[in-house]
């Protein structure tokens, strides 16, 4: 009789250690199909990866700093000129306001974006 119970008790263990097998099987098989779904999910909202978000990120701050010192260069351009007495439009009949070139000013003033 403890041949019989020992052989049943291997049986039960054996049946026992597959079925632990076969449910590590389908753990990683739906966890892969979850995977999957996930990442085509996200795809198909266009949504950003992080690294992406990252690099642009940095690309925004390099081009705001950028932006900052050419605003200062400008104004410091803006004064030089200002403090030198040159008018900004040169000399001659291109500094001309609109409207009074040629026909001794009886033309309208162009219109455009900004009229």
């Amino acid at each position: 009789m403890v041949q019989t119970t020992n052989r049943f008790f291997d049986e039960v263990a054996r049946l026992m250690n597959d079925a632990a097998g076969v449910a590590q099987g389908v753990r990683r098989e739906a966890e892969t199909l979850f995977r999957t779904q996930a990442e085509r999910i996200l795809r198909e909202l266009a949504v950003v990866q992080r690294e992406e978000f990252e690099a642009v990120q940095d690309m925004a701050r390099l081009a705001r700093e950028e932006n900052e010192a050419l605003k200062a260069r400008v104004a410091a351009l803006e004064a030089r000129l200002a403090g030198s007495n040159v008018p900004a439009g040169g000399t001659g009949a291109a500094s001309a306001p609109p409207g009074s070139r040629g026909s001794g000013g009886s033309e309208p003033p162009p219109t455009g974006y900004f009229a």
